[in-house]
């Protein structure tokens, strides 16, 4: 069984298109989604609506990022709070996403569930978007291995997989647990910014896991993303072509 781990696509069509191919190319039976399926990205409504036709598939699963809760729960004071935390260009976007998304697409978002535990060929999964703990607490190549163990020491897992942090990375537990941030498809944070998804082959108990890195138009999603009209969208359409800031 192959099952491919998608996160972070941040309304990039282009480049889940691109991963979607990918996808059927390497012949995965599953796909997981870890969330952030819209936020601030070239086109949130036709992205969110082929996220919604998929989630209809039965050997999809999909959870909730934190960026979609904000989506969903969206007020004035949350904007207020982003504007004043630095991230400006960030409050505007998610301000024209609530916008421009249908009612429907964000009761999707809502609905989601934040963590889900699936059991594949013997071998036990958690999907977490940002870590067990909380959806937007950062897994990075550079956390520190005890610092990981605690986060998953209350997990009974053998697989945590997560996002967030657009950056790949995995960890293997002392207890033999394997914990895997799968990059992001949409906005990705890597020294060359093609798309990244997980890859995991599981067979009689046992798995292997890879990293899958896709080439996808990113000129032509950013000059998409630099027409939306919100200010800053320009400036943050710039990240698709030479990622720089994780937040603005």
């Amino acid at each position: 069984m192959k099952i491919a781990i998608l996160s972070d696509i941040h309304g990039n069509m282009t480049a889940l298109n691109s991963v979607l191919e990918d996808i059927k190319k390497n012949q995965c039976d599953k796909i997981f989604f870890l969330g952030d399926y819209a936020l601030a990205g070239p086109e949130p409504v036709v992205t969110v609506d082929c996220c919604m036709n998929l989630f209809k598939e039965n050997n999809v699963e999909m959870i909730q990022g934190n960026t979609d809760k904000m989506i969903a729960e969206y007020s004035n004071d949350l904007y207020n709070t982003l504007k004043n935390a630095g991230a400006p260009i960030m409050a505007n976007a998610l301000k024209d996403d609530v916008k421009i998304l249908s009612n429907s697409q964000k009761d999707f978002l809502k609905n989601l569930p934040a963590t889900k535990l699936l059991e594949e060929g013997n071998i036990k999964i958690l999907l977490v978007h940002g870590s067990p703990r909380r959806n937007n607490e950062d897994i990075l190549p550079t956390t520190p291995l005890n610092d990981v163990e605690e986060m998953v020491k209350d997990c009974d897992t053998d697989i945590i997989l997560c996002g967030h942090t657009h950056i790949p990375c995995g960890f293997q537990t002392t207890n033999r647990k394997t914990v895997v941030n799968v990059g992001s498809v949409g906005r990705p944070f890597t020294e060359e910014p093609k798309s990244c998804y997980l890859i995991i082959e599981i067979n009689n108990g046992e798995f292997s896991l890879e990293h899958k890195f896709v080439k996808y138009d990113n000129q032509k999603a950013s000059e998409i993303l630099s027409k939306r009209g919100f200010e800053g969208a320009e400036k943050l359409s710039q990240v698709l072509i030479n990622p720089t800031e994780r937040h603005f």
